[in-house]
């Protein structure tokens, strides 16, 4: 059963090709929703799909790419909401 997450990701996330990081980890992971940046510096990601995948891309998310420093990670779930086709970057 799929299950959605709203994630706000904070710390050195943007400039460092955290999106594509986020990106290439959903698809391999067959998750739907998208990634982007936030006026205040963070990163969120708004994800559907395996509860399972959903907590892998979390893992990943918390170490991040190699230049990027992630502080804190903010999850929150949620039922599916929408139906996204795919993962994409905003």
């Amino acid at each position: 059963m799929d299950i959605g997450a709203n994630i706000i990701v904070e710390g050195l996330v943007q400039g460092v090709g955290f999106r594509y990081f986020v990106y290439n980890r959903a698809v391999k992971l067959n998750l739907r929703g998208y990634v982007k940046n936030l006026l205040n510096g963070n990163v969120e990601i708004d994800v559907e799909g395996e509860r399972s995948a959903i907590e892998t891309l979390i893992a990943e998310v918390k170490v991040g790419p190699r230049f990027a420093m992630v502080k804190n990670v903010i999850v929150k779930w949620k039922n599916v909401e929408q139906f996204y086709k795919g993962f994409q970057i905003l």
